[in-house]
């Protein structure tokens, strides 16, 4: 193998390790909310709807399956230009 495709195979790796890392949920943290409808494309801490996987794999900005977690009380006063944040799923 040259040298060139020794990096873009060990960068690949480490690509594919990275997003690895994140298909599980993350972490819970009870001192905090799940916000439902306010993460950016692959962004979410989990719950992303059929055909993810979980944390990062939200197919669209502020999905609203998809959650991520945020201060608690502060979910529903998150404005996006969908609307405002959700302590449950929300249909779009």
């Amino acid at each position: 193998m040259n040298k060139l495709n020794l990096a873009i195979a060990a960068a690949a790796a480490v690509a594919f390790g990275a997003t690895a890392a994140q298909a599980g949920p993350v972490k819970p943290q009870p001192t905090k909310d799940k916000c439902y409808g306010i993460s950016l494309t692959g962004k979410n801490d989990c719950a992303a709807g059929p055909g993810t996987s979980c944390a990062g794999t939200s197919t669209r900005d502020y999905q609203g399956n998809a959650w991520k977690y945020v201060a608690k009380g502060t979910c529903t006063k998150i404005k996006t230009p969908k609307g405002y944040g959700s302590l449950n799923p929300k249909k779009g």
